[in-house]
């Protein structure tokens, strides 16, 4: 009697059906850990600038699935040994490697769960996932961390021309209509390879990639750093400071108990089930339900920034490529006077610092191209993108943000 597999199929409005057809992976999807990912979107507060911008981690994760599915398969024709085993270990790989971030993680990362990076988290999850599926998930581990021989299975998950980042380009440029960053993934993969256990790329696809790089240089600085987008976020940051300050001090908060755990202690590691499982409540929601409360809150610095993310009142920010003056960044602080705050609560309203991006890094996880003579080498020795090294360059620019006096 022959035995028919059963086959879930989900919707994309990027590629169309996406098949998940091992258990493993089907139960994973499933897990309330995974589950929670539909509860923190992929671009956290960019939706008060491209209003399209409310897509998941979830559906991010489960994009990245697809692409390697579709790099396996490739790879299977061009003659690559991948087995059945290795291959959904690539796939879990992809789904869980996002999974340890939190809600508006940046923000988070830098104000109540500071040095706590979602890529740990990540490894955290998987462990505590391993453990409860029986060790299913070790291989996968494996190649999450770079330890399993063939190293190219490594570079598909995190590497300067991964399939995390083909996926954020395109699904970001759909959801942002920012075009510049429809990336051809499928070109790509269609021209990858692998010599010597190395990802590579052949010849013809290296304007595929020149543009990849583009695409992801130009999203950075339109969408994923757009001052809107940016101030917004400092805003937040500079809120879950300010409330863990007032927690600390006694003062009454509501809030999620999930979020008033974190307010409440400093967390230098998530590296306990404990802990973990307390970090895996925390989502979206507790957040703006957070900010929809202290929008009332007796505290003026508190009911101020909180309401101002809700409807959108942000502060005002200057960009350039140069560090502001301290006399500019007084002049500024000098029109709050009326407002009679401190320095540490007028520390929220005026403040300055720098943005950068690197749009390729030669020494790190090098982009190799496979020549039509069946040589190796790397991108930068093809590319006229290299010439003068101006592409390889981190680009620094510098930002003030501050509050328009009202009287």
């Amino acid at each position: 009697m022959k035995i028919i597999q059963k086959l879930t199929l989900l919707n994309d409005p990027i590629y169309g059906f996406i098949h998940i057809n091992a258990p493993i992976i089907f139960k994973l999807l499933e897990h309330k850990f995974f589950q929670r990912l539909r509860r923190i979107t992929q671009m956290g507060l960019s939706s008060l600038v491209y209003p399209g911008a409310r897509h998941s981690r979830f559906e991010h994760a489960i994009g990245c699935v697809h692409l390697m599915q579709k790099t396996i398969s490739t790879l299977r024709t061009k003659g690559v040994q991948i087995t059945e085993e290795e291959g959904i270990g690539m796939q879990i790989a992809i789904l869980l490697h996002d999974i340890g971030h939190g809600p508006f993680s940046h923000a988070m990362e830098n104000s109540i769960v500071v040095g706590v990076h979602h890529e740990s988290l990540s490894l955290e999850f998987m462990s505590i996932l391993n453990k409860e599926f029986d060790g299913a998930l070790s291989l996968a581990i494996s190649i999450f961390k770079n330890e399993y021989s063939k190293k190219f299975m490594h570079q598909l998950v995190s590497g300067q021309i991964d399939l995390d980042r083909m996926d954020y380009l395109k699904r970001d440029s759909f959801y942002t209509a920012a075009t510049e960053g429809n990336i051809n993934s499928e070109r790509i993969i269609t021209m990858f390879n692998v010599i010597d256990d190395q990802l590579v790329i052949e010849e013809k696809g290296m304007h595929s990639v020149e543009k990849f790089l583009i695409a992801r240089r130009l999203m950075y600085w339109q969408v994923y750093l757009h001052k809107t987008s940016l101030v917004a976020e400092l805003l937040l940051e500079r809120i879950l400071i300010h409330a863990r300050k007032l927690f600390k001090e006694g003062v009454e908060l509501k809030t999620s108990n999930s979020l008033a755990y974190f307010l409440n202690h400093d967390v230098k590691a998530i590296n306990t089930s404990e802990l973990l499982n307390r970090f895996a409540l925390l989502d979206d929601y507790d957040i703006l339900a957070a900010l929809k409360e202290w929008q009332h809150h007796s505290d003026f610095v508190l009911r101020d920034l909180s309401s101002r993310i809700l409807n959108r009142n942000l502060l005002k920010i200057r960009i350039q490529n140069t560090p502001f003056k301290l006399e500019q960044i007084e002049e500024k602080k000098s029109l709050l006077a009326p407002w009679k705050l401190s320095n540490e609560e007028l520390d929220n309203y005026v403040f300055t610092g720098g943005i950068s991006n690197q749009a390729y890094v030669p020494d790190t996880k090098t982009i190799k191209i496979l020549t039509k003579s069946g040589e190796v080498s790397s991108l930068q020795e093809h590319s006229e993108l290299f010439v003068g090294n101006s592409f390889s360059n981190v680009e620094s620019k510098f930002y003030l943000c501050f509050a328009k006096p009202s009287f």
